[in-house]
């Protein structure tokens, strides 16, 4: 024998917040487990194809730019006559403004032993011109050179660097990959 049930109007209303209910539940679980399995994406210099040609000081959305000049301790040479420090035929081989590359004074040199000095970056200043790591490249060992700090860029979808980046040296790469550091990085 059937037995014939009636739907009504409120079974009918309840049944559909009950769906309703467990398909947001089950939305928002997907969603949160989703953002937990996938991986951040960040953007990243290819300090190997990078040209210097300045525009991540210019181009990029945040003032001064996410990108800073980094320096390689283990390729330095420590030079008197360092290229990414002093212009190109400077006067004096002193720290005067007049014979530093450096627009914003970011890079100082402290004296070690003769004839070595010690040149760090102060990030602060840096504005990410790139002036310090095309005179290191064309007269040193190239151990300055740009990065994109994670934790000052704001991760943009489409970087604004990066589509004016000549040499393509901008790229997206997982989160959890390191900096491209010369010094500890070979290319294959």
């Amino acid at each position: 024998m059937k037995k014939n049930k009636e739907y009504n109007r409120r079974d009918f209303i309840r049944s559909g917040m009950r769906l309703s209910l467990a398909l947001s539940l089950g939305g928002i679980g997907g969603l949160a487990l989703r953002k937990h399995t996938s991986e951040e994406w960040v953007w990243q210099i290819d300090p190997f194809l990078c040209n210097q040609c300045g525009r991540c000081a210019t181009e990029c959305v945040r003032n001064p730019s996410a990108v800073k000049c980094v320096h390689a301790f283990d390729l330095c040479g420590y030079c008197d006559l360092c290229g990414g420090y002093f212009i190109p035929d400077p006067i004096k081989l002193d720290t005067g403004a007049e014979n530093q590359l450096c627009p914003t004074g970011a890079i100082t040199r402290k004296f070690i032993e003769e004839p070595f000095f010690e040149y760090t970056i102060d990030e602060e200043l840096c504005i990410g011109c790139a002036k310090c790591v095309k005179g290191c490249a064309s007269f040193g060992n190239g151990s300055l050179h740009l990065q994109i700090r994670h934790d000052l860029c704001r991760n943009c979808n489409q970087c604004s660097i990066a589509r004016v980046c000549p040499s393509k040296a901008i790229k997206r790469v997982p989160a959890s990959e390191p900096y491209l550091i010369k010094g500890n990085f070979t290319r294959s």
